[in-house]
């Protein structure tokens, strides 16, 4: 079942800069979200590098400098 939400035309913008890539969805990244407060909950404590490190991983995922499965498979020799 799917339902109709408002936001706040501010909060839908800082939903769209959370967007891991372009097409994903309202509701991945809704879930996303649960599932990161969620386990803040459960493991509050991480660390100040951590945190960076993962700011990091996503900025570069936003500009597409990762691999995929199978390049990482070719280059592991999988």
């Amino acid at each position: 079942m799917e339902t109709t939400i408002r936001l706040n035309q501010t909060t839908k913008t800082e939903l769209d800069n959370f967007k891991q890539y372009k097409s994903e969805s309202y509701d991945e990244l809704v879930r996303k979200l649960i599932y990161l407060a969620k386990l803040t909950e459960k493991k509050p404590k991480l660390s100040q590098k951590t945190i960076l490190e993962i700011k990091d991983a996503r900025e570069r995922i936003k500009k597409g400098e990762f691999y995929t499965q199978a390049e990482a498979k070719k280059i592991l020799g999988l």
